[in-house]
């Protein structure tokens, strides 16, 4: 008992709700590509997969998002993320393309659901958001690279057990935290996605976070095949994609210094521009190691201070009573614009190569500047989302 009361609120227990969370995510969906394609899978079947998944999310994602402004947000997550666990064990034993698609589906949208509002735990908790979220990236850092390990050496089946145990673990994790229990008269007054759309500034930005998503996403998913392709073996790939995360931790440590002294809109334009950088080395230049070197520099550096930006953007132009559920839009419109991406993404790549796909995100990457160019977004001066 008396363990129990210290653990209450503790650093430990963000710790393991950060950690394994991103533990599991990557062990799940790091090396789909590579599973789905190894098993005799073509890229626009990896396409139709996961683009399921996005659709699911965009209708489970505002849904999630109204139960966690209405309920305690610690056991509406732990029960989805029970359920998440309990999918992965069954998606081992799932042979045809259509059941994989549904289980794949069920858990993406339960973890593109319930991230946006651990992030919100995590910034409403009494530590450092840095010093907490940097769990999140040594999380998925290690799991990238014990996934490649096993997949080489024990097979691919087995993430997905090592996926059911992490989520467990996030699960006591999460049952730890502070809570966040939504005031009185929010549970009495129901949240109406429709007002949140209606609030200022938010469609436009909604827009600029589907393209931002939309050509990061589809860049995360076949990244790991086509470093494949190159020559790569699967373990050099998951070193990669370690090395690749790992870039995230001094933007998570040093963001209460950068964050709160830069606009909005500066930080939203320097996430496209990091974009275009990498875009444009994979359009045009073929060195393997300089790609490497590229991807080490922007990938999750882009991706990771865009999560921490759209978080502020949230507290900025939205009332604390709708922020879940604010969240939860934008995490919708991040999964339909993957869709939009994805659908055209495996297509492109079977039929024209990896170049010409990434050349589409580096067009993407410049619209994305323009629309970021012409937003006016505020930036409250008096709010410090990170400290």
């Amino acid at each position: 008992m008396r363990f129990l009361k210290h653990y209450h609120d503790s650093y430990l227990s963000y710790f393991l709700m950060y950690f394994f969370f991103f533990f599991s995510l990557a062990f799940f969906s790091g090396f789909i590509s590579v599973y789905l394609m190894d098993q005799g899978y073509s890229a626009s079947q990896v396409s139709f997969v996961v683009s399921c998944s996005y659709i699911l999310s965009v209708i489970v994602q505002p849904f999630i998002g109204k139960l966690n402004d209405q309920y305690e947000s610690r056991y509406v997550n732990s029960i989805l993320l029970l359920a998440a666990g309990m999918l992965g064990i069954i998606f081992i034993f799932l042979k045809n393309i259509y059941l994989i698609t549904v289980a794949y589906s069920l858990v993406l949208a339960i973890t593109n659901g319930t991230n946006p509002i651990i992030e919100r735990m995590a910034i409403l908790s009494r530590f450092k958001y840095g010093s907490i979220r940097v769990w999140a990236t040594i999380g998925y850092a290690v799991a990238t690279i014990i996934a490649g390990l096993i997949y080489k050496n024990i097979g691919p089946y087995s993430l997905y057990i090592f996926f059911a145990i992490g989520e467990l673990l996030c699960v006591i994790g999460i049952l730890g935290t502070h809570s966040i229990l939504p005031p009185i008269e929010k549970i009495v007054e129901k949240v109406s996605m429709t007002s949140v759309f209606k609030i200022k500034h938010i469609p436009f930005y909604l827009i600029i976070v589907c393209l931002f998503y939309g050509v990061t996403n589809v860049h995360h998913l076949y990244l790991p095949a086509m470093l494949k392709q190159s020559g790569l073996p699967i373990n050099y790939v998951s070193n990669v994609i370690f090395v690749s995360t790992l870039s995230e931790v001094p933007v998570i440590l040093l963001s209460r210094f950068y964050m709160n002294r830069f606009t909005n809109k500066q930080l939203l334009m320097s996430c496209f521009i990091l974009l275009v950088i990498q875009f444009f080395t994979f359009s045009f230049i073929s060195s393997v190691i300089l790609q490497i070197i590229i991807v080490f520099l922007t990938k999750t550096v882009a991706t990771m201070a865009f999560v921490m930006i759209n978080l502020k953007i949230i507290s900025t132009i939205v009332d604390n009573a709708r922020q879940n559920s604010a969240l939860s839009l934008v995490s919708a419109c991040k999964s339909f614009s993957s869709i939009l991406f994805q659908m055209s993404a495996g297509y492109l790549i079977d039929f024209t190569g990896y170049q010409m796909f990434y050349f589409v995100l580096f067009i993407g990457s410049i619209i994305g500047m323009i629309l970021v160019f012409f937003f006016n977004v505020p930036t409250n001066k008096e709010l410090k989302v990170f400290h």
